[in-house]
């Protein structure tokens, strides 16, 4: 008797069907294909193309982020662990564009389509910050602000051309980490009390 067909299988199939033909190309056939099943098996797991691009996305990024998750939680003082999870952050980013730019293009040609992944996933990082200046705000190391959210944000904003893709073709350029943390000073002067 054969093995159930998994979500976690599909989805290593997909991500080798996407580095093999890129987004635009690779379909749900080529994802079944690859598995030697039929693409029915595949719609058990997902019903969709775009609902099987989405968690190939969703499961990319938990993975690629996993560092920063741990950065969020780490201990010590917040402006500390502030700047590690900004430096870890753009850190991840800038190895996996770096180290595997194929694969870091599909993923940002995948971006563009799935706004409901990445809506969930900024808020996940507005949350880690969030959770950071909250513990600063208790521990008298950051400046209370009325909207502990709003200015997550802002911490997010102002440091965007250090993590989102569209920058990434800058993230190898001379200066760029002396303008990081030119950015990160400047963001935990802000915020210090």
């Amino acid at each position: 008797m054969a093995e159930a067909l998994t979500s976690e299988q599909i989805l290593e199939a997909a991500q080798r069907v996407l580095r093999r033909f890129g987004p635009a190309k690779a379909t749900v056939v080529d994802v079944a294909r690859a598995l030697g099943v039929s693409h029915g098996s595949v719609y058990r797991h997902f019903p969709s193309k775009l609902a099987l691009r989405d968690a190939v996305l969703r499961r990319w990024l938990e993975h690629a982020h996993a560092p920063v998750t741990l950065a969020a939680r780490a201990g010590g003082p917040a402006p500390a662990r502030l700047r590690n999870w900004l430096a870890t952050l753009f850190d991840t980013k800038r190895h996996k564009a770096c180290d595997d730019p194929e694969l870091f293009a599909t993923y940002s040609a995948l971006v563009a389509g799935t706004s409901g992944v990445i809506a969930d996933h900024v808020a996940e990082m507005i949350a880690q910050i969030a959770g950071i200046l909250r513990d600063g705000i208790e521990a008298g190391e950051f400046t209370p602000v009325a909207d502990v959210e709003l200015t997550a944000r802002a911490v997010l904003d102002a440091t965007t051309r250090f993590h989102n893709p569209v920058f990434a073709t800058r993230w190898t350029q001379d200066g760029i980490d002396k303008a990081f943390d030119a950015t990160c000073d400047l963001v935990l002067k802000g915020l210090s009390s």
